[in-house]
């Protein structure tokens, strides 16, 4: 029991950093140079993730919707992990 705990605790951790880091990235975006290190730096940790969306959903007016199809997709997969483990508690 504790161990599910343990692990539903780091889904939702590693969910919570994900969603952060897109966030601050996609704001970011919008101040810093494509070149400036911190935008690379995220750009490391989001564009592998961000790319496969970008090439079925373009950009729309001039703005890039695959951050908030990402975080869509992260809460997604992050409900069925902790409804996953929190089966197999009980």
């Amino acid at each position: 029991m504790a161990l599910i705990g343990f692990l539903i605790y780091l889904v939702n951790l590693t969910a919570n950093v994900l969603e952060l880091v897109v966030v601050i990235d996609a704001v970011l975006s919008f101040f810093l140079h494509p070149l400036h290190p911190v935008r690379q730096a995220l750009g490391r940790l989001t564009r592998p993730l961000l790319a496969p969306i970008q090439q079925i959903i373009p950009p729309v007016g001039g703005f890039d919707l695959s951050p908030i199809v990402l975080i869509f997709l992260i809460e997604i997969v992050r409900s069925v992990l902790v409804r996953l483990l929190f089966s197999l508690a009980f």
